[in-house]
């Protein structure tokens, strides 16, 4: 499914010729009327257009979009991956919680009560999943897509992308922008995801968080010694190695692309190295954006945390995106907010 996917956007790709022409399912999800829109689209006729002074190359056309809450749900009730540890630990017969993780999760679930984002937090998450094949994990993510989404009507977990901000991804890609995806989710769980809604972005072109990756016969002996030999399969260490968040973004970026992007999409202030990186000291024109969760009835929006993204954008230079105003819809016909 996933390489006839890739054959018909490669069609797609070669019917537009790939201009920064709009066509008429370009955007189409956006009010004509939203500044962003208005922003991306003058912006993208600037840098694609070669006699442009602020002419973009295509290897240079870089672009990183947060995951949570930029891409996909993220305040209903919780983030996906801590939904799926929490399905990890309470629904899975074939895990063993430790008592730890058993009251972290129960707390989340019934209580709405959230452990704080540290190190113990990403420790719990990272071991749930220890000895996992990575295939295995893969097919766990898949499957705990299937399942309903809490305080939707009509939407399964893995349904939970903003289709404005898909139709971002599609016209920047038919624009020859190379996308990234730099999320604070790990990257292995992001994979599955971004495969189902968006085959053109290839697994090299996500970035996340990470924990360790070992041979199934490597047992305790250390990788530097270790030799991978035949009937290994790779499979889950169980330690976090980084969040990636905040500055870690930005590290992260340097370290895999190597380059400074053009263009970045975030939503939180956990993203705002990553925007503020991109358009400071940039040799070409860049743009920051930052999603603000202003929608009360569509969803699950926040007006205290909007307030502040709205003044965080003016402080900093972010364009802001208004999911109540600037979007049509938010999750497409036929799903609406309990």
């Amino acid at each position: 499914m996933k390489k006839l996917n890739l054959v018909l956007f490669a069609s797609v790709l070669l019917l537009t010729g790939c201009t920064h022409q709009l066509k008429k399912d370009n955007l189409s999800l956006w009010n004509n009327t939203a500044p962003a829109k208005q922003a991306l689209v003058g912006y993208i006729k600037t840098v694609t257009d070669k006699k442009s002074p602020d002419f973009i190359p295509v290897e240079n056309r870089i672009a990183v979009f947060d995951l949570d809450g930029t891409l996909i749900l993220e305040t209903d009730p919780t983030y996906f991956d801590w939904a799926l540890f929490e399905h990890r630990v309470l629904d899975d017969s074939t895990y063993k919680p430790t008592k730890e993780q058993l009251a972290a999760a129960k707390n989340s679930r019934e209580k709405g009560i959230f452990p704080p984002l540290n190190d113990n937090r990403e420790k719990m998450v990272s071991e749930a999943y220890k000895g996992l094949t990575v295939q295995e994990f893969y097919d766990f993510v898949r499957s705990f897509m299937q399942e309903d989404q809490p305080g939707f009507e009509g939407m399964k977990r893995g349904d939970i992308f903003y289709r404005p901000m898909l139709e971002v991804v599609e016209y920047l890609v038919k624009n020859k922008f190379t996308v990234y995806i730099c999320s604070g989710t790990d990257r292995l769980t992001v994979r599955p995801l971004i495969e189902e809604n968006m085959p053109y972005i290839p697994n090299r072109q996500i970035l996340g968080s990470d924990s360790t990756i070992l041979a199934s016969g490597q047992g305790k002996e250390d990788g530097l010694v270790y030799m991978f030999e035949k009937g290994d399969e790779l499979i889950l260490g169980g330690k976090n190695l980084v969040k990636n968040l905040q500055m870690n973004k930005v590290s992260l970026i340097e370290q895999e692309i190597g380059e400074q992007p053009v263009l970045a999409f975030g939503n939180t202030f956990s993203d705002a190295s990553m925007l503020n990186y991109t358009i400071n000291n940039n040799k070409y024109k860049a743009l920051g954006f930052m999603l603000e969760c202003d929608d009360l009835e569509r969803e699950y929006g926040n007006m205290e945390k909007a307030e502040k993204m709205r003044a965080g954008c003016e402080k900093y230079g972010w364009i802001c995106v208004s999911m109540r105003d600037d979007w049509k819809t938010i999750y497409g016909d036929g799903i609406k907010r309990r």
